[in-house]
């Protein structure tokens, strides 16, 4: 929401993306948690510490949280950390993303630049829809999933919660991949894939 103010979780490599993103979709940036104040800080951001030091400060307030890390697992560990705290995760839509009306989403998600999605797709919580990337429609993507850059999801594809879908990878219409999924970047994938699976290749293998 336009002038929600908010702390960035993580501020680097990713963090990044989600923090230019948050600026130019009128979120204000109070500062971000990281285990140590970065040297690098290409948006003069304020470090407010460590959210699992037993003295960080920010749980005293109302102010509501997005998220800056990468990893599935840690992203989701992480989030559930804060949740547990009682504090509020946003959504984060880079303005020049397409996303149709009839989409739904969950909380603490990220969706980048030059995004597309259709109708009746939906994801969970704690995702990340990379640039570029294409959820076709009726796609169902679970939590703490990544849709890695220019990734396309044909219609009626399902990803299981923690899977990482690679750059450029395409998905064949009504695939379905399950949890912790592992879609090597250029891959093509045309067959159904099992939990806990790593594929690369045209076909994935």
């Amino acid at each position: 929401m336009p002038g929600s103010e908010v702390i960035l979780v993580g501020y680097s490599g990713h963090g990044f993306v989600v923090a230019d993103a948050a600026l130019e979709s009128g979120l204000i940036l109070l500062g971000y948690t990281e285990i140590n104040e970065q040297s690098l800080d290409p948006f003069n951001l304020k470090y407010l510490g460590d959210e699992s030091d037993p003295n960080f400060k920010e749980w005293e307030t109302d102010k509501k949280f997005i998220l800056g890390i990468g990893d599935n697992k840690i992203r989701q560990k992480v989030a559930n950390y804060i949740l547990s705290k009682n504090m509020e995760f946003l959504n984060v839509i880079h303005p020049s993303s397409s996303i149709s009306k009839t989409f739904t989403m969950g909380i603490g998600n990220f969706i980048s630049k030059n995004v597309s999605i259709n109708p009746l797709a939906r994801i969970g919580d704690l995702c990340i829809i990379n640039t570029s990337a294409v959820i076709e429609h009726e796609c169902s993507i679970g939590n703490a999933v990544h849709i890695a850059p220019g990734a396309v999801l044909a219609g009626n594809v399902s990803v299981g919660d923690l899977s990482f879908i690679g750059a450029n990878s395409v998905i064949k219409q009504g695939i379905r991949i399950g949890r912790n999924v592992v879609v090597g970047a250029g891959s093509v994938v045309i067959k159904n894939i099992g939990d806990n699976e790593t594929v690369v290749g045209n076909p994935a293998k």
